[in-house]
């Protein structure tokens, strides 16, 4: 299976979620390449959209190990093996989180225009990317929307290795893909344009969201129901 681009990904992708029309679903998108992907799946659904922003932790020594990801709201997980292993202490956890956080605030004003990231408490939340390989920004990207308070999280994306539920089963309530192969080699050979996403498609995506049955609710919880749990700290990821 073969996908034009990703705007065309999008489009097939909805398709297969269209039980979740009418859920109050949240969608949420990974910068940069899953957000024209979600747009389209926000658009079929009428649903309100925002990005799902992430930022890894990587070790001092070998910054392409996550020993943790941070997300808005002051949200941190943690890998509890990765830094006990790597013997990190907690003021070293704090100097890679203040490192991070700076560069995730700046992407978040860049991308909203300074609008206030939508609410997840109890909040039925679809994350979707263009693809997943490793799978190890879907997982951050779960549990960071876990952490914010979210009631259910479906992970959906238009193509996948086929072990892919195996890797991530325990990160979301739901894995949607339309294809998952034994021969994977990367995301972007199932593409036919894969070019990169530029910033500026990534804002023209959000401008031009649905706002969605529910958005206007800023609590971000149905009437009479009371609010999530507050956003987590130290959590495992």
């Amino acid at each position: 299976m073969f996908f034009e681009d990703r705007r065309t990904a999008g489009r097939r992708l909805a398709a297969r979620l269209e039980h979740l029309r009418g859920t109050g679903v949240v969608v949420l998108g990974l910068p940069r390449g899953g957000v024209p992907v979600a747009a389209e799946v926000a658009s079929a659904l009428d649903a309100p959209l925002d990005v799902c922003l992430v930022r890894k932790l990587g070790l001092p020594s070998q910054p392409e190990l996550a020993m943790g990801a941070i997300g808005e709201g002051g949200v941190r997980v943690t890998n509890d093996e990765v830094m006990r292993t790597a013997r990190i202490t907690p003021d070293q956890l704090d100097r890679a989180e203040a490192r991070e956080r700076k560069i995730l605030e700046s992407r978040a004003r860049q991308y909203r225009g300074g609008r206030e990231p939508l609410r997840l408490e109890n909040r039925t939340v679809l994350v979707v990317d263009d693809g997943v390989a490793t799978g190890s920004t879907a997982r951050a990207a779960c549990r960071i929307a876990r952490a914010r308070g979210a009631a259910r999280i479906a992970l959906a994306v238009p193509v996948a290795p086929y072990d892919w539920t195996t890797r991530l089963g325990d990160d979301a309530d739901e894995l949607i893909s339309l294809h998952a192969p034994r021969d994977f080699f990367g995301v972007g050979q199932f593409y036919a344009d894969f070019a990169q996403t530029e910033d500026d498609e990534v804002v023209a995506c959000l401008e031009a969201a649905p706002a969605g049955p529910m958005a206007s609710q800023s609590s971000g919880h149905s009437p009479g129901q009371s609010p999530g749990p507050s956003p987590g700290r130290g959590r495992r990821v």
